[in-house]
């Protein structure tokens, strides 16, 4: 494309960690929905509800970094299918907030199990010292990300 800028995708890291982000989550993905009927979205949300209740959807948008319409939908259908539930910030009885339901918690823990074991067969593919630099690299890439989204 003579007279173009030329973007080698292979070679561009946006690109790459989003065609690797995305394969993985697809990967693990067809277990959460063909066992608990559960899309990415919707087990992002339970995840983040698992690790800090009380949230608002917007926070949960805002945490898994997802869009919050797709993020919106997900917890609608969790809420449909009883897997959240809705209730008052005890600081702020006008915020609504979400967390997990009773069968929430059920299914978040037979999920949690397979997805640490997801993780850790992908991650035995790596030595020790490739794990610790791969944590410190995404960390670093984070916070420069983050630092770059500020300006």
């Amino acid at each position: 494309m003579a007279g173009h800028a030329l973007l080698e995708l292979d070679t561009f890291l946006p690109y790459r960690l989003s065609v690797l982000s995305n394969t993985l989550s697809q990967s693990i993905a067809r277990v959460y929905d063909k066992r608990f009927g559960l899309s990415v979205t919707e087990w992002r949300a339970m995840a983040v509800l698992g690790h800090r209740a009380d949230l608002s959807g917007r926070e949960v948008a805002e945490r898994t970094a997802m869009d919050k319409v797709a993020v919106s939908r997900a917890l609608a259908r969790l809420l449909a299918k009883g897997l959240i539930e809705r209730g008052v910030a005890s600081n702020d009885k006008r915020r609504s907030v979400l967390r997990l339901s009773t069968e929430g918690w059920k299914v978040y823990d037979q999920v949690v199990p397979l997805a640490l074991e997801h993780e850790q067969r992908l991650l035995s593919h790596l030595g020790a010292d490739e794990r610790e630099w791969l944590a410190r690299i995404l960390d670093t890439l984070w916070k420069a990300e983050r630092a770059e989204g500020r300006r």
